[in-house]
C-alpha cells in the first residue's frame, strides 16, 4: 500500500469514517478538504476570488500576490479601509498552529476565555521540549518522561477544545505544516516566528503570539497592520554549490534584521522556477530574520509537484483552476524592489551573533582571521525547521559520500536533525541517514533541538571561545548553547557538511582541496540530489491524535502545586489615571531580542507557568549603567541585583516600572512570554527607539504600553536613575502622541513626546487590562 493510502487508512480507523475518495471531491469544485485530517473543512478559493474582485474594483489597480491573499481574507472587503503601512485590517485566517512551548500559554488563555471549542481548524505540535543529548530515540524517551505533565495537559486540552495534537517525535511544526496543512492561498497564523515557512507553498503564514491565536480560535476577526510589500525579483537559475539558503542569506545582508519590518516579502520573476518547493520554504522561513511580517512565493509547478508527492493532488488541481488569484497581477507595484541574479549568486555564510552579517563562503575565512574569530569549527549542525527537507539531506549526503570515498570523516562534531517523522523515515529508507552517520554524524530527534537552545552540549565550557556552523536560521549570542562566546554561523546544509569535513572556516569547497586517506588531494564536486524521493514518502510512525467528536467527558487538570503549569489570573484594569513616577527597571544597551527578554533553553520547561518563567525576565539584556547583563540598581536599596528580583521587589512595594530599549526591541522569536513577564511583574510601559512587529503586538495584547521616542535622540536624555510620568492616557487616541515627563534626581524636569501605533481596538485592550479581559467583557455584554 502506498504511504498516502496508509496514512489515510490510519485516519479512517481513528475517525470511524468510510474511505475518502479524492475523485468524488474533484467533482465538487468548491469542496476540496484543507487537509486529510479535516475532511469536512474545505478550501474556499471561491470566497477568496469574490473578496479579491471586490477589493480590486475598489482600488482600481493591479494587486500583488500578498495583497490578493491578505485582502481575500478580509472580514469586510467592501468597507475595510486599506492603505499599506497605515490602516489595520480585520482578517479571517483559515487555521491556527501552535508549537508546544507557546501552546501551553495559548491554551491556558483559551481556557480562561470560557469558550467551549475552537472556531477554526487548529493544531498543537510537540517539537520544542526535546533536548539534544545522546541521539534521537534516547532523547525522545527522556523528553517524554521529563515533560509528561505538559504533554498530558496539551493532549487533553486539544481533545477538550477540538485541537489536533501531534505527539512528541512527530517533527518540527513548520515541516509538519508544509507536509500536511499549507497550501497556495491559505492564511495561517502560528505561535512561532518561523511560521512564514509555509510561504514556500504559496500561503500567507504569519508568526504571532498566543493571544493572537486565541482571538482566531475564538472566532474573532484578527487585526494586522496592512503590510507594505517588498518585491524580490529573481532572475537566472541556481547551480553548483549555491542553494536556496543563499538567497535569503543575501537578502538578510541587504535588508538587515529590521529592513522587512511591517512588510511582506514577495518573491517573483523567472528565477523562481529554478527553486524547489522546500527550497522556497527555506527562504520564507528565514525571512523572520529580517523582521518581515511573512514571505511568499507564487504558485507554480514546483509546488504542484510537492503537493502531489505529499498526497494532496486534489489541492493542486483546485489551485490550477484558481491560479490567477495565486500569482501577482502583471504591473503590480512594490514598495521596494530588490533584484537578485541567481546565476551570479555565490554561497554565503552569515554571522557571528546576528543573522544579517553576510559573507561569501570564499571570504569568511579571511574575515575571521582579521576579526579574531576562531577558525577551528567545533561542531557542524544540519537540519532544523529551515533546512531539513529531503533535498537538503540528499545534498548533504552527496557531499559526505565523496569524503567517505576518499577515506575521510568529519573533523568537527556533526549532528543531523530531521524535520519530521516522514523525513526521518524516508532518509533512513533511502540510505541518506546512514551515509551521514558513516561520515561521523549523530542523528537527533525530530525536533528543534540545538536550534532553539535545547542542546546539552558537553565539548566546551561556558565562556570558552569557539565556532560552530549550522543550517539554522538564527544565531544570536548564546542562543544555541547558552555560551556567549560561541561564534555561530548560518549557511546551507551542504556547506555545513563540507566545512565540518574540513574542520575550518578557511575552507571554500568550490576552490579548495582536501587530502584523502591515501595522501592524494581531491576537490569536492558540487552536490546534486533529488528534490523529492523517487518512491513515495515513508510516513513512519503514526503520531497524530485527532480530537474526539464528543469531548463532553474530557477533563483538563492543572495541579495548583505544579511547577510547570499555572492557571492564569486576569491582569488588573487600567485605573483611568496617567502613569506617574514610573521607576526605570533597566535601560537596555544595544540589541535586545526576545532571547534577551525571556531566554529559552532550560527555561522552556516553565513556559506554562507564568510566575516561574518570570524569573528569567531580561536576564540577557545589557544594563547601560554598568555594561552588565542581569545586574540593575534597586532604586530603593541602591544595591545591584538580578533584573527579575528587582522587578519583584518593586511589585511587592507597589512601585510601577518601565523599560527603556534601543532599536528593533524584541526581534526574534514570537514568544509572548517576553510580554507576559513584564506585565506579571508590575511593568506598565516599554519605551524604545523601535519595536519588532510581533513583540509590539504581544505587549499590546497584555495591556502594556509599547511606545517609541518621537525623536530617537531622546533615548539619551533618560538615565536609569530618573523617574518617568506618562501623560495623556485619559485622551488616548490613535495617532495622538503621549507626553513623557522625565524627572531627574536633581529636581530638574524635561518633557518629550512618545509615539504609538495603537488603534481603537488596541486602546480598548489597554483600558481593560489585556485583550483577553476585553474579550470577556464583550462576552458578558
Amino acid at each position: 500500500m502506498a504511504p498516502y493510502n496508509l496514512l489515510v487508512t490510519r485516519l479512517q480507523k481513528a475517525l470511524g469514517v468510510r474511505q475518502y475518495h479524492v475523485a468524488s471531491v474533484l467533482c465538487q469544485r468548491a469542496e476540496v478538504a484543507m487537509s486529510h485530517f479535516e475532511p469536512s473543512e474545505y478550501i474556499r478559493y471561491d470566497l477568496l476570488e469574490k473578496n479579491v474582485n471586490v477589493v480590486r474594483k475598489r482600488l482600481n489597480r493591479p494587486l500583488t500576490l500578498s495583497e490578493k491573499i491578505v485582502y481575500g481574507h478580509l472580514d469586510d472587503p467592501a468597507h475595510q479601509e486599506i492603505e499599506r503601512g497605515k490602516t489595520y485590517l480585520r482578517l479571517r485566517p483559515d487555521r491556527v498552529a501552535m508549537q508546544d512551548a507557546t501552546a501551553q500559554m495559548a491554551m491556558l488563555q483559551f481556557i480562561s476565555s470560557g469558550l467551549p471549542k475552537v472556531a477554526v481548524p487548529s493544531t498543537i505540535h510537540c517539537d520544542h521540549l526535546i533536548e539534544a543529548q545522546l541521539g534521537g530515540e534516547k532523547d525522545l524517551r527522556r523528553a517524554k518522561d521529563i515533560n509528561q505533565e505538559v504533554y498530558t495537559f496539551l493532549a487533553s486540552a486539544g481533545a477538550k477544545y477540538g485541537v489536533g495534537f501531534w505527539r512528541p517525535g512527530s517533527g518540527i511544526i513548520h515541516q509538519i505544516i508544509l507536509e500536511n496543512y499549507a497550501y497556495p492561498g491559505v492564511l495561517l497564523i502560528g505561535t512561532d516566528s518561523h511560521t512564514p515557512n509555509g510561504g514556500g507553498l504559496g500561503g500567507i503564514c504569519i508568526g504571532v503570539g498566543g493571544a493572537d491565536a486565541v482571538d482566531v480560535m475564538a472566532g474573532i476577526p484578527w487585526e494586522l497592520k496592512c503590510p507594505k510589500v517588498i518585491g524580490v525579483k529573481l532572475t537566472g537559475s541556481l547551480s553548483g554549490w549555491t542553494s536556496p539558503k543563499d538567497v535569503i542569506l543575501k537578502v538578510a545582508g541587504i535588508l538587515t534584521v529590521k529592513g522587512g519590518t511591517g512588510a511582506i516579502v514577495e518573491y517573483h520573476g523567472p528565477g523562481v522556477d529554478s527553486i524547489s518547493c522546500t527550497g522556497m520554504a527555506t527562504i520564507c522561513n528565514m525571512g523572520a530574520e529580517i523582521g518581515a511580517t511573512t514571505s511568499v512565493f507564487p504558485y507554480n509547478h514546483r509546488m504542484k509537484k510537492y503537493l502531489s508527492k505529499t498526497g494532496r493532488a486534489d489541492i493542486a488541481n483546485l489551485a490550477d483552476e484558481f491560479k490567477d488569484h495565486l500569482v501577482p497581477d502583471p504591473g503590480c507595484h512594490y514598495d521596494q524592489l530588490i533584484e537578485i541574479n541567481l546565476t551570479e549568486l555565490k554561497p554565503h555564510i552569515n554571522g557571528p551573533f546576528t543573522p544579517d552579517l553576510a559573507h561569501p563562503v570564499a571570504e569568511v575565512g579571511s574575515v575571521a582571521e582579521k576579526e579574531g574569530w576562531p577558525l577551528d569549527i567545533r561542531v557542524g549542525l544540519i537540519g532544523s525547521c529551515t533546512n531539513s527537507s529531503y533535498e537538503d539531506m540528499g545534498r548533504s549526503a552527496a557531499v559526505a559520500k565523496q569524503a567517505l570515498a576518499h577515506g575521510l570523516k568529519c573533523k568537527s562534531q556533526f549532528t543531523i536533525t530531521p524535520g519530521s517523522e516522514q523525513i526521518r523515515a524516508t532518509i533512513e529508507r533511502d540510505g541518506y541517514a546512514q551515509i551521514l552517520r558513516d561520515v561521523g554524524g549523530i542523528v537527533l530527534a525530530n525536533a528543534c533541538g540545538p536550534c532553539i537552545g535545547q542542546w546539552d552540549r558537553k565539548d566546551i565550557k561556558k565562556g570558552e571561545k569557539n565556532t560552530i556552523v549550522t543550517s539554522y536560521n538564527r544565531n544570536f549570542t548564546g542562543r544555541n548553547d547558552a555560551n556567549p562566546e560561541t561564534h555561530a554561523f548560518v549557511t546551507s546544509p551542504e556547506i555545513v557538511t563540507a566545512l565540518a569535513i574540513a574542520g575550518t572556516l578557511k575552507f571554500n569547497p568550490d576552490t579548495d582541496f582536501l587530502t584523502g586517506k591515501d595522501g592524494k588531494k581531491f576537490k569536492l564536486e558540487a552536490p546534486d540530489a533529488d528534490e523529492l524521493p523517487r518512491e513515495e514518502f515513508d510516513p513512519g510512525q503514526d503520531t497524530y491524535q485527532h480530537p474526539p467528536k464528543d469531548s463532553s467527558g474530557q477533563r483538563v487538570d492543572v495541579s495548583p502545586t505544579s511547577q510547570r503549569l499555572q492557571l492564569l489570573e486576569p491582569f488588573d484594569k487600567w485605573d483611568g489615571k496617567d502613569l506617574e513616577d514610573l521607576q526605570i527597571l533597566i535601560k537596555v544597551k544595544g540589541k535586545c531580542t526576545t532571547d534577551h527578554i525571556s531566554a529559552a533553553g532550560p527555561w522552556l520547561k516553565f513556559r506554562g507557568h507564568l510566575d516561574n518563567i518570570s524569573n528569567n525576565l531580561l536576564i540577557g539584556a545589557v544594563n547601560i549603567e554598568n555594561g552588565k547583563a542581569n545586574s540593575v540598581r534597586n532604586a530603593v536599596t541602591q544595591e545591584f541585583g538580578p533584573v527579575p528580583d528587582t522587578a519583584r521587589y518593586y511589585k511587592a512595594h507597589g512601585i510601577r516600572w518601565v523599560v527603556i530599549g534601543d532599536e528593533n526591541y524584541g526581534e526574534g522569536s514570537s514568544r509572548e512570554h517576553a510580554a507576559l513577564e513584564p506585565r506579571h511583574l508590575g511593568g506598565r510601559a516599554i519605551i524604545t527607539k523601535s519595536f519588532a512587529r510581533i513583540h509590539e503586538t504581544n505587549l499590546k495584547k497584555q495591556g502594556l504600553l509599547p511606545l517609541t521616542f518621537a525623536d530617537p535622540a531622546d533615548y539619551n536624555k533618560i538615565h536609569p536613575v530618573d523617574k518617568l510620568t506618562i501623560q495623556g492616557l485619559k485622551d488616548f487616541a490613535p495617532g495622538k502622541p503621549l507626553k513623557c515627563i522625565i524627572k531627574h534626581p536633581n529636581g530638574t524636569q524635561e518633557t518629550i513626546l512618545l509615539n504609538h501605533t495603537f488603534n481603537e481596538t488596541q486602546i480598548e485592550w489597554f483600558r481593560a487590562g489585556s485583550a483577553l479581559n476585553r474579550m470577556k467583557e464583550l462576552q458578558q455584554k
